[in-house]
Parts: structure tokens; C-alpha cells; sequence
């Protein structure tokens, strides 16, 4: 059932969000050749637990997984979409790194993710970074009321698409809330005006994930989902709300 929120609540996902922003920022300034997953887990679980929030990932088991989920954020590395369990490896230079971060305040939740490239990277490996994040606001701005989910994928598809790569197949973005994880599925490919027509108050979470390689996926013995071809993956996420003057991100 998809549940519309408050003008209330969407102000507490609001106040989980711009935690989640600063921490994310703090992280993502991190990131560097030589550090360890396993510290950026760390230093995000401390600067969240700070703000008075906690780890909305810490011990989550999501649909699929065989476990929950055992660290506060997801690091996922190279050909690995999403995630991916930040442990002892070291951060090369020409990785690109996909950083998920989820916070939970006062019972509202939020979620958001970046890719950064660690030291130097190829043209074509950044013109997979800045197509994905690319179709993640290309997706935010046609979600007006009125518009429809399939607008939503539609906008992430052709983005991608039209810049040679392709979205990954079983992964979709969501509702949030109360819960991590709500519905309805939000798509990264569909048809314009095809749909649930967006309203007032849903809340979901748009996180485009996009192939250099197949668009097929596997599941990793830790619960991370990596691209078949073990060819290189970016995803971008954020929280939004739908509201009668228009979109408004909340992880900002």
C-alpha cells in the first residue's frame, strides 16, 4: 500500500536528511588512494550516532538478502552496483566508488548515494559518473504532481540510453518513511504516463544504476548485487518528496 505523508512527516524525513547530507559530504571528502572501507564505515557510523540519528542500514535485512545487514553504510567498489559491505580493502587510484547512506531520526527515514572516483580516472569512466547523476535529476525534475512513475523511469532510461550506457536490470529505487524500504517500486526505465500517477505527499527514494557493460546482474555471497560482465557500475540516489509546488529533494 503506498502511504502519503504529512506536511509533518516530510519535515522529519527532511531534518534525517540533511544529517545524512552532512555526514555524506564529510565521507565523500574522504575518499582518497589508500584508505580503508572499513574506516569510512567507521568515521559515518560516529558522525551519525553524534547527530543524535542512527544507521538506517545497521542490522537491516532487505528484501533478498539471506542476512541484515552488518555495517552503517554501503561501499561498493568498481564492477559491484550496490550494497557492498565496506571491510579491509584499500581504495585504488582509478576505482570508482559508490557510497549509500541511509539515516533514521525520530522514526523517519532517509536515503541517498553518491559514486566518487578515487584518484585518477579515464573520460569514459567519468562520463558514466555524470550520465547516471545526470539522469537522477533529470528523473527528480519531471516529478510534478500529475506525472506518473513511468515518467519517472522514462526520464532515467532515456538519459542513460542516450549516452551509450545501460540502466541494470532488478534494481529499482523506493518508498521511505516509517520504513527503510516502502512501496511503491520506483523504476529506472518505463512510459511516459504509464503508471501510479504521483501525489502530495509520496515520498520515494529515485537511485538511478547504470552499466558501462550488461545490464544483467548478480547476487555476491555478502547480499551485494555486481553487473554479470564485471563491467564498471554508477549509482546516484535521493530522497524526494512529491508537493503541490513541485519536487523537492530532502537529502540536500
Amino acid at each position: 500500500m503506498v502511504y502519503l505523508k504529512s506536511f509533518e512527516e516530510i519535515e522529519k524525513i527532511r531534518q534525517a536528511g540533511k544529517i545524512l547530507a552532512r555526514v555524506a559530504g564529510e565521507i565523500l571528502g574522504l575518499v582518497q588512494p589508500g584508505v580503508k572501507l572499513k574506516y569510512l564505515d567507521e568515521v559515518a557510523k560516529r558522525l551519525i550516532e553524534k547527530a543524535g540519528a542512527k544507521p538506517a542500514f545497521l542490522n537491516y535485512r532487505p528484501f533478498g538478502a539471506s542476512k541484515p545487514y552488518p555495517r552503517s553504510i554501503c561501499a561498493s567498489i568498481n564492477e559491484v552496483i550496490v550494497h557492498g559491505v565496506p571491510g579491509e580493502y584499500k581504495l585504488k587510484s582509478g576505482d570508482i566508488l559508490k557510497l549509500d547512506f541511509g539515516v533514521k531520526y525520530q522514526g523517519y527515514n532517509a536515503d541517498a548515494a553518491w559514486t566518487a572516483p578515487v584518484g585518477q580516472i579515464s573520460p569514459e569512466v567519468q562520463k558514466l559518473i555524470d550520465t547516471t547523476r545526470e539522469a537522477l535529476y533529470k528523473a527528480v525534475k519531471v516529478a510534478h504532481p500529475g506525472k506518473t512513475l513511468g515518467d519517472i523511469g522514462y526520464a532515467v532510461q532515456n538519459c542513460v540510453k542516450s549516452r551509450g550506457f545501460k540502466v541494470v536490470r532488478g534494481l529499482t529505487g523506493h518508498g521511505i518513511g516509517k520504513e527503510l524500504h516502502e512501496e511503491p517500486n520506483v523504476f529506472n526505465e518505463g512510459r511516459r504516463g504509464k503508471g501510479l500517477k504521483l501525489e502530495p505527499g509520496l515520498v520515494i527514494a529515485i537511485e538511478p544504476m547504470v552499466s558501462a557493460g550488461s545490464d544483467q546482474i548478480i547476487q555476491l555471497k555478502n547480499d551485494s548485487y555486481a553487473t554479470a560482465d564485471n563491467s564498471l557500475s554508477a549509482h546516484f540516489e535521493h530522497t524526494i518528496a512529491i508537493t503541490a509546488k513541485g519536487p523537492q529533494i530532502l537529502t540536500i
